[in-house]
């Protein structure tokens, strides 16, 4: 797909099914009170249904091959989002951020992802379009990003402190009281930064560094800037759905970093192997698929083994014989 034959009009529908998305998603969230798991669960998959839908649209515009991209692309930032559920939940529990607040700030912290992703995006594309050799760099950041990610376990960082708060909140006039959702509050005559500024602007932070690992292993599957940036939004905007379906549980798949280290490994050596080694697009979407379904798989085989060996050992603890022998003096 040559970028030139992009029309303006494609980019408009683009622009109009984001909108509209956006503007469905905050009418059905008018309500103060906090947003169900199964509600949660179901505009997950209203918004993957949305992103597949594009796909569609791609297909119809420029061929399987594209949309095949599309969708390697899509998987690929779907995939590695789901490491940045790890990081939010750091975020709210260093700040105490109660829940039926917490969505203010992932809306605007996802808003504020796509102008990022979108800045990130353009500036890649230009540096391998100018300098081919960058695209040997950008495989180097994947495969240091993978062996970071592999070497440690996602949901022992969920109990920890969150570097870049504990930053913030030195270096900002912060109160720990809160006013109703806003991000500031005026104390003693002063305005001061409510917990929810100091967890969006720490959210946008960790998100920018996410983008040097998300963006180069998206463009380890195309080069075409409509391709890559669409997939990546559609990506990022159901992620706060997926938060909130999946805050409670996601600490519980155990080997998904391995998963996300292996997908990270793959884009970076297609990327530096592109001279000499083509990768299809189909084969691409097929090893991110596998490589991820592995991992959630064997993560939710060791969970049920574990829930089978509590239910024993709580068993075998309990008394035999429905009653407990009486002790005599």
């Amino acid at each position: 797909m040559n970028p030139d034959r992009i029309s303006p009009w494609e980019w408009g529908v683009f622009g109009v099914i984001v909108v509209a998305m956006i503007l469905i998603d905050l009418l059905a969230h008018r309500s103060k009170r906090g947003e169900t798991k199964k509600a949660a669960y179901l505009w997950s998959a209203v918004w993957i249904a949305v992103g597949l839908a594009f796909g569609l649209f791609v297909w119809a515009r420029h061929g399987s091959n594209n949309a095949q991209e599309y969708l390697g692309a899509y998987l690929i930032e779907k995939s590695l989002s789901l490491d940045n559920l790890f990081v939010f939940l750091v975020i709210f529990a260093s700040l105490s951020v109660p829940e039926n607040k917490q969505r203010r700030v992932l809306f605007w912290g996802i808003f504020g992802a796509l102008v990022f992703r979108g800045l990130f995006i353009f500036l890649g594309l230009e540096a391998i379009t100018r300098w081919h050799w960058v695209v040997y760099i950008f495989g180097a950041i994947l495969l240091v990003a993978a062996w970071r990610v592999a070497r440690r376990h996602p949901s022992e960082e969920s109990t920890g402190n969150n570097t870049v708060v504990s930053w913030l909140e030195k270096r900002l006039p912060v109160t720990s009281e809160y006013e109703g959702k806003q991000f500031f509050k005026h104390v003693d005559g002063k305005w001061q930064a409510t917990p929810l500024l100091i967890a969006l602007i720490a959210i946008e932070l960790s998100d920018v560094a996410f983008a040097i690992d998300s963006v180069p292993a998206a463009l380890s599957v195309s080069h075409n800037l409509f391709v890559v940036y669409t997939s990546n939004v559609f990506a990022i905007l159901g992620l706060r759905a997926l938060y909130i379906a999946l805050a409670k549980t996601v600490h519980e798949l155990r080997y998904l970093h391995w998963g996300l280290a292996a997908v990270l490994a793959f884009a970076g050596l297609k990327m530096i192997l592109s001279e000499w080694v083509h990768v299809a697009p189909l084969v691409s979407v097929a090893i991110i698929v596998t490589c991820i379904g592995i991992s959630v798989g064997l993560s939710m085989r060791a969970r049920k083994r574990d829930a089978t060996r509590r239910a024993v050992l709580t068993r075998d603890e309990q008394p035999r014989g429905g009653r407990r022998e009486e002790v005599h003096a």
